[in-house]
């Protein structure tokens, strides 16, 4: 199992796009998507209804949905949910959600604050741009963020290498570069080994 969480530093930064974007390149990890919120959502209800149970997480299952969940279906996920908790009840909803995609699932967070409460074999950090409202959980995504992203002008996908970290740089979060896909596919595939050899 890989866990990779994308997290941004202001609200409307790119992290749906990112975390698509990251689901299209590498469909060949079968991802499970879950979107985190710590607020009221408005698909939240839509998709409870429609699943006939409030479970941890409301399972997204129609992709032609204007919806964040849909979107990631339609980029290739198996699996979205959207997970509305509060901050002090999303430990126990996270091990909830383990439950419902099983303990061999890659799983991709949209979130900041879900790094409380679990350990990402790769997380990616969107840098605001700025004069944006920089949020406070971005502090944990800057902490544990193996990589950086920055939203670039047309023509100009590049990576950067700044120190032992890679910065990204993308004309559009939801098309990542080939550098970029490679790099996430040696972590993930070392996340995997190295699971392998634990056992």
């Amino acid at each position: 199992m890989a866990v990779v969480v994308v997290g941004g530093g202001a609200r409307g930064v790119g992290k749906t796009a990112l975390v698509c974007g990251v689901i299209a390149a590498l469909k060949e990890f079968g991802w499970a998507a879950v979107k985190v919120t710590t607020h009221a959502h408005a698909g939240l209800a839509r998709i409870y209804e429609e699943n006939a149970e409030e479970n941890a997480a409301g399972e997204e299952t129609a992709a032609e949905q204007r919806s964040d969940t849909a979107r990631f279906l339609a980029a290739g996920a198996r699996r979205a949910f959207l997970l509305s908790a509060l901050d002090s009840e999303l430990g126990e909803r996270l091990r909830e959600v383990e439950g419902l995609v099983g303990p061999e699932a890659n799983v991709i967070f949209e979130s900041n604050c879900v790094l409380r409460h679990l350990r990402a074999d790769v997380c990616l950090a969107i840098e605001p741009e700025a004069g944006l409202e920089r949020k406070a959980s971005f502090a944990l995504v800057e902490r544990e963020k193996q990589a950086t992203v920055r939203r670039v002008g047309a023509g100009t996908d590049d990576q950067i290498i700044d120190g032992a970290q890679p910065v990204f740089a993308l004309a559009e979060l939801e098309r990542v570069s080939e550098p970029m896909q490679a790099w996430l596919r040696e972590r993930l595939r070392s996340t995997a080994l190295g699971e392998q050899r634990a056992r």
